[in-house]
């Protein structure tokens, strides 16, 4: 009699097993509305309330669904942004929201401890596998080299980094370039604006500095570019050599704004990773405008009003969020020195965008059209660029040097127009005298080919080399 009755109790509990397990594999319920407006780059969908930031997928009556990020809301509304195109989506089309870390506990789970916002940001893969490796800003592949074999999934939004608890910039990066290891010295964990109109050569100038560098890892953000620049940058500039050691995320301009933002944050995430494992690492964003500009275009979108040449508020706060994530780690770690290009329209160096950054970044290199179009390349205009972090990086001879270079250069620029009328009487000012004398050295220094590397230590021999000649 017992045993039958310890078998039947047996047999229930094995029942009752499987049902558990079986509701363990069972998705939540996830919650859903509908879609009632789509207006230019945005769509309005009701039914469901969910975080800023959060991912939905819209459901088209056919077709494969579309993903799309809560960008605002009013009332019940929520503003979403899609990843892609959106033909094909039809008034009534179920929107689901994907499902997070921050989902609502199952019956019978403890509640989450204290949520962030950071834990509802998206996940995106990292690892030492995405060297050698160009991305979306998704994180999809674009260079047909099958799969990615990420080591880990980060969040895509950091965490802000307590600024007491960075190291100092103290050491110098040699960027392989000679105008800038000898007159605009760049320390590792700086953050530095490349200011140039189209056409100057700033791509070119990206390039010898993700070959030549000697930093560990580099990481390439091609943000609103041509597509057709992308691979002739990856192709032609950069080359075999470079993406080596190189992770590239190209959010071409064709693609929605939405990922072009993402597509910045993503090569600045990827660039953390490896900074967090103590790697040194060289973060070239090309471009930050391009960056702003995908921000406008949402915000406006949205409702935002324009007040600074038809930049909304937002544009001017989400810039130094995208750059202060750059910079050292805690003393003994890796570093991030950053290169953001600015693109100054009609080559106004005070445009907005290129007012804001100036003001946010440890120094900037302006690139001339004058100089371009006399065929000297690198075209750094030496008398408007400035590294505010050079002071604690070179030693006191060095910058003596340097303040002399820059004093003889622009003397003779002054006097430019007068010494080539032949209007200058030579042995009127001494100072100019030598300025004339000196200044074709000054002007082989500054010039370099694209296929030759200037190390530090050889820069900084030449620039001494300059007034020990003279």
């Amino acid at each position: 009699m017992s045993d039958g009755f310890d078998k039947h109790i047996a047999g229930w509990r094995d029942f009752l097993d499987g049902c558990r397990q079986a509701a363990s594999q069972v998705n939540s319920l996830l919650p859903s509305g509908h879609l009632t407006r789509i207006n230019g780059l945005v769509m309005e969908a009701c039914g469901l309330k969910l975080p800023l930031g959060s991912s939905c997928r819209i459901m088209p009556l056919g077709g494969s669904p579309i993903e799309a990020e809560v960008v605002g809301f009013n009332g019940e509304r929520l503003f979403l942004m899609p990843s892609e195109d959106v033909y094909g989506l039809s008034p009534g089309a179920r929107v689901v929201a994907l499902e997070t870390r921050n989902q609502p506990p199952r019956i019978g789970q403890p509640p989450p401890a204290r949520r962030r916002s950071i834990d509802r940001a998206k996940l995106v893969p990292v690892g030492e596998s995405l060297l050698g490796r160009i991305l979306d800003g998704a994180g999809r592949p674009l260079d047909r080299l099958g799969p990615l074999h990420a080591g880990s999934l980060r969040p895509l939004q950091s965490r802000p980094v307590n600024p007491m608890s960075r190291a100092a910039i103290d050491q110098t990066l040699d960027v392989g370039v000679r105008a800038i290891n000898g007159l605009l010295c760049v320390g590792r964990g700086q953050r530095m604006g490349l200011f140039a109109g189209s056409g100057v050569g700033k791509s070119v100038l990206l390039g010898m500095m993700a070959r030549y560098t000697e930093a560990e890892v580099i990481v390439v953000g091609l943000i609103g570019e041509r597509g057709r620049e992308v691979k002739e940058f990856i192709e032609q500039i950069l080359g075999q050599e470079g993406l080596r050691r190189s992770v590239v995320v190209a959010a071409p301009a064709d693609v929605s704004p939405l990922m072009r933002l993402q597509g910045a944050a993503y090569a600045t995430c990827i660039a953390e990773f490896f900074r967090d494992r103590g790697r040194h690492v060289l973060l070239i964003m090309d471009s930050l405008t391009r960056y702003a500009m995908a921000q406008r275009e949402i915000a406006l979108a949205i409702g935002e009003p324009p007040v600074t040449r038809g930049y909304p508020p937002s544009v001017f706060a989400r810039l130094p969020q995208l750059v202060e994530r750059a910079g050292n780690g805690s003393d003994g770690g890796g570093s991030i020195t950053a290169f953001y290009t600015v693109l100054a329209e009609g080559d106004d160096q005070q445009d907005p965008v290129a007012d804001a950054a100036r003001a946010i970044l440890d120094g900037h290199i302006v690139l001339s059209r004058t100089l371009a179009d006399a065929g000297h390349y690198p075209a750094i205009d030496i008398e408007q660029s400035i590294s505010r972090a050079m002071v604690n990086l070179v030693e006191p001879s060095h910058l003596d040097h340097i303040r002399r270079f820059k004093s003889l250069f622009s003397r003779y620029q002054r006097s430019r127009d007068l010494i080539t009328v032949g209007a200058y009487a030579a042995g009127s000012d001494p100072h100019l005298d030598q300025a004339i004398a000196i200044y074709p050295r000054f002007e082989a220094f500054l010039q370099q080919n694209l296929t030759e590397r200037a190390d530090f230590t050889s820069s900084v021999a030449q620039l001494h080399a300059l007034f020990a000649a003279a």
